[in-house]
């Protein structure tokens, strides 16, 4: 619901919208778009901080639903700055959400079973994306003279969220020491399967000045940030555009909503089928690049889309969401794969998202409507920056396999030596620990 509730505003944009609130006029839809992300990017970090001294449930469903609340009043905005002001809004009570639930679900999994899990969780964004549109076609008639159909768009789906939202405080899990779900005997069992996969010694329990270092000067955080936006930019900025790309291959508007729904279906097999390979064989970067690979076809058929023909380039956008979105999940995954302690998952799930949320701002701008209907400078950019996420999984990949290296031939021992408070607190930084390449 949180994604529907974010990238409902396409679909409204072609059923309406625009022409009502005179969002054609500049740059005004773009501007609304990154309304949202000013304010989600800001408080993601402060968000992941907060939700660690409070039971998840009650703070993610409350959260829910509030923006609940706040898409049901962008169905009875009047004018271009109430709507921004309400994106604003969105992006508040929405920006702890995906870096809280990809922190506290790490917490149940050993590393090789969570990327299952992990995108498996982000088929929801592909269920939201194909369903937004479903629901933008099935409701393209309900308008009155007083109610136009671009409303009920967020009407029906913000009343929607705030109804789960009150299912959701009774059925999302919190942390492991404080879950309904699990007995004590239960809850033993998880803590010694994680300590066997990771070593009970890779803790960081203590957010200190010797915590925050490993945390501050750990390159795998930075690197997988910049992957993660770098990569996003292709998911995001073709979710905010599909129905007006797809508008521009000469389908009427509720044809173009129908036809973004085989679209998202195709991405969630791959991201489900990436899932389970990557799994089974234990190894991400490589699906990562070939996930880049696959989308860099699409970008490239697209860019030479002139005088070709409408099928042709409906197939290239199959292969951009194909690649894009099997490896947004695995990117996150990756690094929680990759990290180790409470203080250490909580600050990279957060200032991963935090970092690659700046995808959303630069995918808001890059599809220029003077460009239309080739958006040249869109998916130029989008490739480009597919091949920035690219270039930092290889650079990761490289410096985990020579840190493992090191930590085979006891060449970080050494740090055994250091204090007990500090040996105790370490996370991955401990010689005992391996990354997942």
């Amino acid at each position: 619901m949180a994604f529907l509730d974010r990238i409902n505003i396409s679909n409204a944009s072609i059923q309406g919208m625009t022409a009502e609130l005179h969002l054609d006029e500049g740059n005004r839809f773009n501007v609304a778009l990154f309304a949202y992300y000013s304010s989600y990017i800001l408080l993601e970090i402060p968000s992941n901080m907060i939700i660690r001294k409070v039971r998840p449930s009650l703070y993610i469903s409350g959260l829910m639903f509030i923006w609940g609340i706040i898409n049901m009043c962008m169905g009875f905005v009047h004018s271009y700055a109430a709507l921004v002001a309400l994106r604003v809004l969105l992006g508040a009570f929405e920006a702890g959400v995906l870096p809280g639930i990809v922190y506290v679900s790490s917490l149940y999994y050993k590393r090789h079973e969570y990327q299952k899990r992990m995108s498996f969780f982000f088929c929801s964004t592909v269920v939201a994306g194909a369903f937004g549109g479903l629901l933008a076609y099935a409701i393209a008639n309900l308008g009155t003279p007083t109610m136009a159909p671009w409303r009920w768009i967020f009407i029906i789906e913000g009343a929607i969220t705030s109804f789960l939202a009150l299912v959701a405080a009774f059925i999302i899990a919190d942390w492991p020491e404080q879950t309904r779900y699990l007995s004590a005997d239960e809850k033993a069992l998880l803590r010694r399967r994680l300590a066997a996969d990771v070593g009970d010694a890779c803790r960081m329990d203590t957010l200190n000045a010797f915590a925050l270092a490993r945390i501050v000067r750990d390159y795998k955080i930075w690197l997988a940030a910049f992957l993660y936006m770098g990569v996003s930019v292709a998911g995001l900025s073709g979710t905010f555009f599909l129905p007006t790309i797809l508008l521009e291959f000469d389908w009427k508007a509720q044809e173009a909503q129908v036809r973004t729904i085989p679209v998202y279906v195709l991405a969630a097999g791959m991201m489900v089928l990436g899932a389970w390979a990557s799994d089974r064989l234990r190894h991400r970067s490589g699906f990562i690049l070939g996930g880049a690979a696959l989308a860099t076809v699409g970008y490239a058929m697209l860019l030479a889309q002139e005088g070709k023909s409408r099928d042709y380039k409906f197939a290239a956008v199959f292969l951009v969401f194909g690649g894009a979105y099997m490896i947004t999940p695995m990117c996150l995954a990756w690094l929680q794969n990759n990290v180790s302690g409470h203080w250490k998952r909580a600050f990279a799930a957060s200032a991963q998202v935090t970092i690659g949320n700046v995808a959303g701002i630069i995918g808001a701008f890059i599809f220029i409507k003077s460009e239309a209907p080739t958006y040249k400078t869109g998916y130029g950019v989008a490739l480009g920056m597919m091949w920035l996420g690219g270039l930092c999984t290889v650079v990761m990949a490289g410096l985990m396999w020579r840190e493992n290296r090191k930590r085979e031939r006891g060449e970080r021992d050494y740090r055994l030596a250091l204090p007990e408070e500090d040996r105790n607190n370490m996370g991955d930084w401990h010689p005992s620990f391996r990354f997942t390449l």
